[in-house]
């Protein structure tokens, strides 16, 4: 197949007017050590809408800007170096769209093969596109920190949203008794994925550990909320447990986590983007998600609605908004 020497892409140029103009740019060269994927299905987190608006400075956007994380795509040319992958293979990965690196919001995007993995045989591209980053959030919590295990009581605090109801999908692929907070309209959801649905609009946390485990608290609890969530997170581990958050940014009081014996961990996915340390570890987690996706122990919930590169402001809005159901993927 011979490839065009430019391609379209959605462009950001500041953060005042935080919109997308849609442009012809060139189409990247891949290196000695980069794949070229051509994309298929972009991925949509909250965290796209605020590097967008500026609202994520962690994430070190550089202006003018392709963004977008989560990609799912076709292998179409590899970098002399390059054994892992060949043309033709069907990929995904959480590549770009921080710290200067182009985004999955183009047609093409040259890529650190270390990021990728193959895309399950049994999801589409957009269900494989929803996947990357939540999945390795959720992941890098439950399993590379709390070291999630069977028989344990797992408390997922924001169990319907993106990271959430992948959180659980792994917790009960570990064999753990997971129970997760949620709104009342997105309980049948979080039963239908295994855990046990509590609405944290009627219940409070200490109504939560006294009913579910007899107030002794639960073995890992995984924050996606981030503010009082995660003081509520301290409060509901057992002794000697483990809490992980996702948002933790504010400033909170560890005497609870402390009186406990109880253990921390942040997790902040995009390290690897930033720093290029660890992102071998990115592709292995992914490999990890296609086998269980394949095993039919994890399917991600996918928005519906069919978004493109004329109506991505509006996939963005609907994230910001938080009226998605778990994840929005724009088709490419």
């Amino acid at each position: 197949m011979k490839l065009s020497s430019t391609m379209r892409a959605l462009i950001v140029d500041d953060f005042q007017t935080a919109t997308f103009r849609t442009a012809e740019i060139p189409r990247p060269e891949p290196t000695a050590d980069q794949v070229l994927v051509q994309i298929k299905a972009s991925g949509v987190n909250p965290l796209d809408s605020k590097i967008r608006t500026g609202k994520a400075p962690h994430a070190k956007p550089v202006l003018p800007a392709v963004l977008g994380t989560d990609l799912a795509g076709i292998v179409v040319a590899v970098g002399q170096n390059i054994t892992t992958f060949q043309v033709g293979d069907e990929v995904y990965g959480l590549t770009g769209g921080v710290g200067g690196l182009q985004g999955s919001l183009a047609e093409f995007a040259a890529v650190d093969p270390d990021l990728l993995a193959k895309k399950p045989s049994n999801l589409t591209m957009r269900e494989a596109a929803a996947l990357p980053l939540v999945f390795l959030t959720a992941w890098e919590g439950l399993v590379d920190r709390a070291n999630v295990r069977a028989g344990q009581r797992v408390l997922i605090l924001g169990g319907a949203g993106g990271v959430g109801h992948v959180a659980i999908q792994i917790a009960k692929a570990f064999g753990a008794n997971v129970f997760a907070t949620a709104s009342a309209a997105k309980h049948d959801m979080v039963r239908q994925l295994g855990a046990h649905a509590i609405d944290y609009r009627s219940t409070s946390i200490e109504q939560i550990v006294e009913t579910f485990t007899d107030g002794q608290g639960f073995d890992v609890v995984y924050d996606t909320v981030g503010g009082s969530t995660l003081d509520d997170a301290f409060k509901a581990v057992c002794n000697y447990g483990y809490v992980v958050s996702s948002y933790g940014w504010e400033t909170h009081s560890l005497l609870p986590l402390s009186r406990k014996a109880a253990t921390y961990s942040g997790v902040f996915v995009l390290l690897p983007l930033l720093t290029g340390e660890g992102r071998a570890h990115h592709g292995e987690i992914l490999r990890q998600a296609t086998q269980l996706a394949e095993a039919n122990q994890l399917r991600p919930i996918v928005d519906p609605r069919h978004f493109t590169f004329d109506s991505a402001m509006s996939a963005h809005d609907a994230a910001e908004r938080g009226t998605a159901i778990s994840k929005i993927v724009i088709d490419l």
